[in-house]
């Protein structure tokens, strides 16, 4: 058993590099260790998204831009440093913490540094989470950097998951969710048998045939703003300029679409948890979708050297998904060239099994949060 950790000071620091991803990860993590009671700092090159991911902000964060001054003398020194993703903290803020705890680092422990990693499947994951990387050189020399890995196994550090989360997705009622979107939207009654599903993705390559497919049978399609509505526009032929981003609704066949805004994160959630079927791209909506327990399809980011292959074929040997899942995943994420296969009722009740299989997993396991917290109580 290690003692319960007193409220702490916490640095993270965040550069938006996958639009959204980055930065709904790290707001994820600093709204759960402001609601244990401790104090947090996020530091972001680009806090644009917060506007509508976190309209109301939260009660002990303070966000700060990237490069503003390291605290002064008054503010209350470092405790624990995040740097998320690789991002390198600056010099500045590493020099600032080396003088906080005097000049041999006698008189203030050193700050616990954790290095939060991207999510993966892949096997490595297991194998460095929680390594040391010691600093050899420089003002920090002596120090050391932690390898924090989040993860799907046991033996990595686990996913993002608020502590009432389940309780939250227990009571959610999305037939009241899919009527207040009707008197939202159009106003209209549905036909039985509507299939809803979310898309938020980049630009995948079988979109068109997708919304052909499903121009076919009863669907509404709830298309978020940004690069999914660009992508969509561009795959029906219409024009992307701002004119079209005031369109709301449209029919095709029998698939409805609807242009909906930005949402803040718990939001984001609840409109995974009302669709039958989700999209979803990146690494924080693809947490999300599993806690969500729907079917889903994940369009993982792609990387220049397809490094995102291994990854992908790694996180579906974990998910255990079934090979008409596997094969979606390839053609969605552009891995091969065939037709995408639209799922009938009985093919998406086995992926919802799946993801729902996939979700008791994971249950099972100690969130990140918890996880970075027992290790910094080991820690220091």
């Amino acid at each position: 058993m290690h003692r319960p950790l007193p409220t702490l000071q916490w640095d993270v620091f965040c550069r938006v590099i996958d639009n959204f991803g980055d930065i709904g990860v790290c707001w994820r993590l600093v709204a759960q260790l402001a609601g244990l009671g401790h104090r947090v700092r996020l530091w972001v090159d680009d806090a644009s998204a917060l506007q509508w991911m976190a309209p109301g902000g939260c009660p002990g964060v303070e966000v700060r831009p990237w490069g503003a001054p390291p605290p002064g003398p008054n503010e209350t020194p470092t405790d624990v440093m995040v740097e998320a993703f690789g991002c390198d903290i600056a010099p500045e803020f590493v020099a600032y913490c080396i003088n906080s705890t005097g000049a041999h680092g006698q008189n203030r422990s050193k700050p616990v540094w954790i290095n939060l990693e991207y999510l993966s499947a892949e096997a490595y994951v297991a194998r460095t989470h929680r390594l040391p990387s010691p600093i050899l050189s420089g003002p920090a020399s002596g120090w050391t950097r932690w390898f924090f890995y989040p993860g799907f196994t046991a033996g990595t550090g686990g996913l993002l998951r608020e502590p009432h989360l389940m309780e939250q997705r227990e009571a959610f009622d999305p037939s009241v969710w899919r009527a207040e979107h009707r008197a939202l939207f159009n106003g209209a009654g549905e036909a039985p048998g509507t299939r809803w599903v979310s898309l938020f993705c980049y630009e995948p390559p079988a979109l068109s045939n997708l919304l052909q497919q499903c121009a076919l049978q009863p669907t509404q399609l709830l298309v978020t703003p940004g690069r999914p509505t660009a992508a969509v526009r561009a795959a029906l032929g219409e024009p992307t300029g701002s004119a079209t981003q005031q369109l709301r609704q449209d029919q095709r066949g029998l698939l409805s679409l609807s242009y909906i805004p930005h949402r803040p994160q718990a939001a984001f959630d609840e409109l995974l948890w009302a669709c039958d079927f989700n999209a979803v791209r990146g690494e924080d909506s693809l947490v999300r979708a599993l806690w969500a327990g729907q079917a889903f399809v994940w369009h993982i980011y792609p990387q220049h050297d397809n490094a995102h292959h291994d990854k992908l074929w790694a996180f579906l040997d974990w998910l255990q998904a079934p090979q008409s899942l596997r094969r979606f995943h390839a053609t969605w994420n552009g891995l091969d060239s065939a037709r995408l296969q639209w799922p009938d009722d009985d093919t998406l009740a086995e992926w919802t099994m799946c993801a729902r299989a996939a979700r008791q997993r994971l249950l099972t396991q100690d969130d990140l949060t918890t996880q970075i917290l027992r290790f910094v109580a080991e820690k220091r």
